[in-house]
């Protein structure tokens, strides 16, 4: 396992070429991405990924009050941000699953062990981050797999 993911980054030149790497050699079926936005990381997987059968895209679209954070923008920026996420997987309507809302709003819509992958790139704060990895790992068959953006080897 580990010669695959060091296969995949070595010849991977972004984090989209990791995944679609990822992805495509573990035949991943059930992919539940936390904090889709506009939706161009998840236009990117469908459109490279063809082991995807379903493709959960989770995010609250939606100002939110107690998150103060430069992506968290008007309601009427939020609903433009989910139109282009839906324009550009339209062409992968029949997989994806769209959920509107917070982690812990909608996370259990999804059926436990439901999910070969979750992609966590939702709240980057330290709390955010922990309520995404909590509510999602029952979600995750045995096996599966969480990823994200952003790894760093410090939370600094």
């Amino acid at each position: 396992m580990i010669t695959v993911i060091e296969d995949c980054l070595r010849g991977a030149s972004d984090r989209y070429d990791f995944w679609v790497s990822f992805i495509n050699a573990m035949k991943i079926r059930a992919v539940a991405e936390i904090g889709v936005y506009k939706g161009e990381f998840s236009a990117r997987i469908l459109g490279s990924c063809s082991s995807i059968e379903r493709y959960y895209m989770i995010d609250p679209w939606r100002h939110l009050e107690d998150w103060h954070k430069p992506a968290n923008e008007s309601d009427v920026e939020m609903q433009q941000a989910f139109q282009t996420a839906m324009n550009v997987t339209r062409p992968f309507a029949r997989k994806r699953i769209v959920l509107r809302g917070k982690t812990r709003e909608i996370i259990d819509e999804l059926p436990d062990e439901e999910l070969d992958l979750v992609y966590i790139d939702g709240d980057h704060t330290l709390r955010g981050i922990t309520i995404d990895l909590i509510r999602s790992f029952p979600k995750v068959r045995p096996g599966g797999w969480i990823g994200g953006d952003d790894f760093t080897s410090s939370i600094w």
